[in-house]
């Protein structure tokens, strides 16, 4: 059996996640297109060609940012599957805090699955080991109850509220505070 080399920077039984590349614009674009009813009012990715390229690129240029793509494992050889969601760490501090700043969105077809769990566990653990950071905030809307239950049952651990938090769609939100730490991750 040969061996294929994977794209992916982790993976894990049914996802892998891997960094974000302009050539991923139509996929990405159309896949925000038929979850925007799972999105809103939360999220508001990019679902055309222009938009997409202006946020790829910071993601990919910014060093205080790193962009990641769960895709879905095809079953057959391990290889890229189609774009189950998006990870993204913002605000990335280095010095002596070592901290970054969670969003993440599923895109419709995958949601529910387990793939977002699979990929939001990978991205911590990409975060502790290779990117050396020590500690990763989630900022979540209070009755965003499918994104909170995601980062409890990925053992991140709520650590307070912020009201007025984050400007979104025409507003000032409230927000939770949800955090981990490499100390308090779980192994494995």
């Amino acid at each position: 059996m040969p061996h294929h080399a994977s794209r992916y920077l982790a993976e894990g039984p049914r996802a892998g996640i891997r960094h974000f590349t302009y050539e991923d614009g139509a996929e990405f674009t159309a896949r925000a297109r038929e979850s925007k009813q799972l999105h809103q009012p939360w999220l508001f990715p990019p679902d055309s060609a222009g938009a997409y390229a202006a946020y790829a690129g910071r993601l990919i240029e910014d060093p205080s940012k790193a962009g990641f793509l769960v895709c879905e494992k095809a079953p057959e050889n391990g290889a890229d599957g189609a774009l189950a969601g998006y990870i993204n760490i913002n605000n990335i501090v280095r010095g002596g805090f070592q901290c970054g700043a969670l969003g993440y969105g599923a895109f419709a077809h995958a949601a529910g699955r387990g793939l977002m769990r699979e990929g939001l566990d990978l991205v911590v653990r990409y975060a502790f080991g290779p990117m050396r950071l020590h500690r990763l905030e989630i900022n979540v809307q209070p009755g965003n109850a499918a994104s909170i239950a995601l980062a409890r049952a990925c053992g991140f651990r709520l650590e307070g509220f912020s009201p007025a938090m984050i400007f979104i769609d025409g507003a000032w939100r409230d927000h939770e505070r949800w955090a981990i730490t490499a100390e308090t991750r779980a192994p494995g």
